[in-house]
């Protein structure tokens, strides 16, 4: 899959160890506090040091809550951002 200019691709576990599923994000989801979150956990994780594809620690249902999340926040609210707490499973 190729990935748009000012997209990124993640990807995130299927959970029970069964692959990755493959995301396309908009670029301007890393500067948002919910999403720099995870970008910490993955850190955490990963290091920063790795092949591919952004690789994320959380279950799809995980990541696609978040996304909605933000989604939403940018569609709803036209004010900056207020950082939020949000859990991720770990993958």
């Amino acid at each position: 899959m190729k990935v748009k200019k000012g997209w990124l691709a993640v990807e995130v576990e299927e959970g029970g160890g069964h692959g990755c599923e493959r995301f396309m994000i908009p670029i301007w989801y890393l500067y948002h506090p919910l999403f720099k979150h995870l970008l910490d956990k993955a850190y955490e994780v990963y290091g920063y040091h790795t092949q591919g594809p952004l690789k994320l620690p959380c279950s799809v249902d995980d990541f696609l809550h978040l996304r909605w999340r933000i989604h939403k926040e940018s569609t709803n609210h036209h004010h900056p951002h207020l950082p939020h707490a949000f859990n991720f499973h770990s993958c």
